[in-house]
């Protein structure tokens, strides 16, 4: 899985997409609807500063990489104790943000000792809630990994992990992926899926945070693929860009947890990030330069409105978004 590593994805996704027995993609629709997209809206994603521990240097990719490593747990949101009016990703990069204002970063030593009661604590949850708890405890095991692979492969150091990324995308992500945590790859009809949707947002997130400049440099951003999780598909299925079978819409609007690794589940993530590629191809044939990390940036966005929100997305209890 080392070499074209993004176009591995891809592949993995392509067939997927055009084997899926639960969703289909729309074709036909994708050229009018690439064409009407915002592309403007995507032209310079920033960071939201109430949310995210920025200008702080080192310290704040140190923020970025812890941030990353726990940017997961969509399906057990519902049950997340929220800051009011934000989402369960906010609420989470809100308190991990808050505490670095306190605290500072924490060490990777540190990060080896975190216990899920501490994770409880640092994100104001209730150690009651069965599902929150079960969060809390996959929290503290992915800071765990974090902590224990920086120390024994970068004497600690969380920009001696980013420096050996190369100013590469695709190799920070073959870093990450050394950590099961991170190791984001489903098996589907016998062959491998990989989605690596954590691994790839990490380097989104780093080049957002320092501008594209030092340890925010990556020369290969416009070779990552989305950031397949819950919200792109379901603006895609929104938008009718992806449909979804019957019993599969049913199951989403009774709020049925999909299982990961699922057939369904496999198919949702691979659908939408294949989809968003021909998206991306529409609009670039069009002659409007854009790569699917904006796009990605758009969609989700988008997906924050009130006309998408009104309406149930897939839930799955997985490391992986």
């Amino acid at each position: 899985m080392d070499i074209h590593l993004l176009e591995q994805v891809r592949a993995g996704c392509k067939t997927a997409a055009e084997r899926a027995a639960h969703i289909q993609i729309n074709y036909e629709h994708i050229p009018a609807y690439a064409a009407a997209l915002p592309i403007t809206d995507a032209a310079r994603p920033e960071h939201d500063p109430g949310c995210h521990y920025l200008g702080r240097g080192d310290d704040t990719a140190a923020f970025f990489l812890t941030l990353d490593t726990i940017n997961f747990g969509s399906g057990f949101f519902p049950h997340l104790r929220k800051h009011t009016g934000k989402s369960g990703y906010f609420t989470i990069a809100g308190c991990l943000n808050a505490h670095f204002k306190k605290n500072g970063p924490f060490s990777a030593l540190a990060l080896t000792r975190l216990t899920p009661a501490d994770c409880t604590r640092i994100f104001a949850q209730n150690s009651s809630n069965k599902p929150i708890a079960k969060l809390m405890r996959l929290f503290a095991k992915a800071l765990n990994e974090l902590g224990a692979y920086i120390l024994t492969n970068f004497s600690g150091s969380f920009t001696g992990l980013i420096a050996a990324a190369d100013a590469s995308a695709e190799r920070l992500v073959q870093l990450l992926i050394q950590m099961p945590c991170f190791r984001d790859i489903a098996i589907w009809e016998g062959i491998e899926v990989p989605f690596f949707k954590r691994a790839q947002l990490a380097a989104a997130d780093l080049s957002l945070a320092f501008d594209g400049q030092g340890p925010g440099r990556f020369d290969d951003l416009a070779h990552l693929t989305i950031f397949a999780d819950n919200l792109v598909p379901h603006v895609l299925r929104v938008d009718h860009i992806l449909e979804f079978s019957t019993d599969l819409r049913t199951w989403i609007e009774a709020g049925d947890l999909i299982a990961a690794g699922s057939r369904e589940e496999i198919e949702i993530r691979a659908c939408a990030l294949h989809a968003v590629e021909l998206i991306k191809a529409a609009l670039n044939a069009s002659g409007q330069t854009i790569n699917a990390m904006a796009l990605d940036f758009l969609l989700w966005n988008r997906g924050q409105q009130a006309t998408y929100k009104s309406i149930p997305r897939h839930r799955t209890r997985t490391i992986f978004y």
